[in-house]
C-alpha cells in the first residue's frame, strides 16, 4: 500500500512543493511545528532511512542541505533543525525546521494549523530563496 508521501509524489494528493529533483521532493508540512517546517523525501518509497543505498542516502542529505539553506533565508532563524523520526509515515522523510529555540523542535507540542494562503505564501518564500 502506498504511503501518503508516495501519493504526494504521484500527484494523487496535493502538496506545497518547495523543491524537486528527479529523485527527491521537498514540501511544507501542513501541520507544522513552526511556519516553514519542510519535509524532504526520496521519491522512491523506502520505509527506513538506513535501508537506503549509499548514493540515495547521500543524495537525500545533500538535497536537504540545499533546501535548508533556502529555508533559513526565507524564514530567518538561528539554525535549521534536522530530525528523522519516521514512525508516523512508512516513507523516509527528513524534517527541516526553522529554530530560534530548542522548543521549536518539540514534536510533542501542539502543531500549527495554518491557512492555505499562509502555506502558499511560505512555499513561495522558500522557492524564492532557492
Amino acid at each position: 500500500m502506498s504511503s501518503i508521501f508516495s501519493k504526494i509524489v504521484s500527484g494523487e494528493i496535493p502538496a506545497y512543493v518547495v523543491a524537486e529533483t528527479s529523485d527527491f521532493l521537498a514540501f511544507l508540512d501542513v501541520n507544522p511545528l513552526v511556519m516553514g517546517h519542510v519535509l524532504v523525501i526520496p521519491k522512491k518509497e523506502i520505509d527506513y532511512i538506513f535501508d537506503m543505498d549509499e548514493e540515495s542516502y547521500f543524495g537525500l542529505t545533500l538535497f536537504a542541505k540545499i533546501v535548508a539553506t533556502g529555508l533559513k533565508e526565507a524564514f530567518p532563524c538561528k539554525k535549521v533543525g534536522v530530525a528523522v523520526i519516521g514512525l508516523e509515515v512508512p516513507h523516509v522523510h527528513i524534517h527541516l525546521i526553522p529554530m530560534n529555540n530548542v522548543n521549536d523542535m518539540n514534536f510533542s507540542k501542539e502543531k500549527l494549523s495554518p491557512t492555505q494562503e499562509e502555506l502558499a505564501d511560505a512555499a513561495v518564500r522558500i522557492k524564492g530563496a532557492l
